[in-house]
């Protein structure tokens, strides 16, 4: 029998975080999408100022790219990022958003939400693909930020957690298209589901799989 191998997840870390601790910015933001390419429901953002410290490395030495951590991981670490944090906050945009002004604008807007929701303001921010021209702060964009960078992970697991449970309580609103299992996105059970009964309130009328139907 062949012998199993342990498939090793990137680890983030501080590399982009430590350049700006030295400059004296100690209040850095990584902020982090979930749910852009969903059929249903918002688009979520969040915004997490980690501690300027190497320690925190170890700290949260568990946190990984949201998208390369189960589900029971995410649960378990998105209170520890929460608690360890100098300041978090989640923004989001609605699925009538999403339709009036499009999905891109509509994760900016989420994005920007997250960040003035903060209790204190960011000096630098360090986003996954995302370029707020709305704000006006220095900011770093990182090619998948979320694998790499700390602060940017932690988001990541910040928002899809707040985002899967919104998806939980909208499946007992609406349940027969599976939000609990899919959270949104275009599964084969979910476009059947669509075909089935139509689209509901929480589907996002201008994405063509839901437009055409």
């Amino acid at each position: 029998m062949p012998k199993e191998i342990a498939v090793q997840r990137p680890r983030p870390s501080l590399q982009f975080e430590l350049p700006l601790w030295r400059q004296g910015l100690g209040l850095i933001a990584g902020i982090d999408e979930v749910g852009r390419g969903a059929l249903a429901g918002p688009v979520y953002a969040a915004a997490v100022i980690l501690p300027a410290r190497k320690s925190i490395l170890r700290e949260l030495d568990g946190v990984r790219d949201s998208k390369q951590m189960r589900r029971a991981e995410r649960e378990a670490w998105a209170p520890i990022i929460q608690e360890k944090a100098l300041g978090f906050a989640i923004g989001k945009a609605s699925c009538r958003e999403i339709d009036r002004i499009g999905i891109a604008p509509a994760t900016r807007l989420a994005a920007k939400r997250a960040v003035l929701g903060l209790g204190i303001p960011p000096q630098h921010l360090l986003v996954d693909y995302l370029r707020l021209q709305e704000l006006d702060l220095p900011q770093s964009p990182i090619v998948g930020g979320d694998a790499l960078c700390l602060s940017i992970a932690a988001a990541s697991v910040v928002a899809k957690v707040a985002r899967d449970a919104e998806l939980c309580k909208l499946d007992r609103r609406f349940p027969l298209y599976g939000f609990a299992a899919h959270k949104g996105y275009a599964t084969e059970a979910h476009r059947s589901a669509i075909e089935q009964y139509g689209p509901c309130a929480q589907h996002r009328r201008s994405f063509a799989p839901v437009r055409l139907q």
